[in-house]
């Protein structure tokens, strides 16, 4: 981008963009994202397995989802198409942390979660959607799912990291 626009601007000019790279057709986009996500092919292991096998639904699920209807209002479409986006890079990272064992990688989708959960909900309110408290990302396939108190638990600690209230 050229560097003399400002911030909001160039946010914008980026929205735009997107949504002309999604106006084509979802069979398209789901075609390309088989193509260079192929389902598990000759895994090594058990776990890669598994892994890419978790992936390719992770990858699949986000681009159906990013194949949104136009509804007339650009932010809306803006936010129903990257809020799917970025739902699917949370849930590669929760597969990166079911099976990876680098640490340095394991950090950084840990971040990707927490980074990505809080744009969804920046850009759900700025639109006007109720945002709901999140709960602890699953990082083991077979965990039971976490209750209500424990995730108001992990609202208020982010939020209190992150200088907002409840």
């Amino acid at each position: 981008m050229l560097p003399f626009f400002k911030p909001g601007l160039r946010m914008a000019l980026f929205g735009a963009r997107l949504l002309v790279a999604f106006a084509a057709p979802s069979l398209v986009f789901s075609a390309f994202a088989h193509e260079t996500h192929p389902a598990a092919q000759k895994a090594a292991s058990p776990d890669e397995s598994a892994f890419l096998a978790e992936n390719d639904a992770a990858m699949t699920k986000m681009m159906n989802d990013m194949a949104a209807k136009p509804s007339g209002d650009i932010d809306r479409d803006f936010v129903a198409m990257m809020a799917p986006h970025h739902q699917g890079a949370i849930d590669m990272a929760v597969i990166e942390l079911r099976y990876g064992k680098n640490e340095q990688l394991r950090r950084i989708a840990q971040e990707i979660i927490v980074s990505q959960l809080q744009e969804i909900a920046a850009m759900k309110l700025a639109i006007g959607e109720q945002v709901v408290p999140s709960a602890p990302a699953p990082t083991q396939p077979d965990k039971a799912p976490v209750s209500e108190p424990a995730a108001h638990d992990h609202m208020n600690h982010m939020n209190m990291t992150h200088g907002t209230k409840n």
